[in-house]
């Protein structure tokens, strides 16, 4: 199993996903959203295993005129507008190869045990 999270060190369900596979002894890697982000092979990876780009989306972020933005835009331009701006993106994304989940989902992880 080759587990990423891909989160910030504030958020309360990334550090909750990160004890999930610490406490069951998975090694995972922890990616920190602010430094670093998702390149663009892991953004097409999770947003086809999460079922698109609306998934992604955290619609209590802080940045509402974003939110409000890509909702208008095309979808092209909503991908690009998103992956630009990672900061809106619901955390923590839990990676284990080609599957992904966005947000907390303990009984997701648990089947890939």
């Amino acid at each position: 199993m080759n587990i990423q999270i891909f989160g910030t060190k504030k958020c309360s369900d990334t550090r909750k996903a990160e004890r999930f596979f610490k406490e069951r002894r998975i090694k995972c890697q922890f990616i920190d959203m602010k430094e670093k982000g998702m390149s663009r092979g892991e953004f097409n990876s999770v947003k086809q295993s999460v079922g698109g780009l609306d998934s992604l989306i955290d619609e209590n972020a802080k940045d509402k005129d974003l939110i409000t933005l890509i909702k208008y835009l095309s979808d092209t331009d909503r991908e690009e507008k998103i992956f630009e701006n990672q900061h809106i993106i619901k955390t923590p994304v839990v990676r284990n190869g080609k599957k992904a989940t966005v947000g907390y989902c303990p009984e997701v992880w648990k089947e890939w045990e």
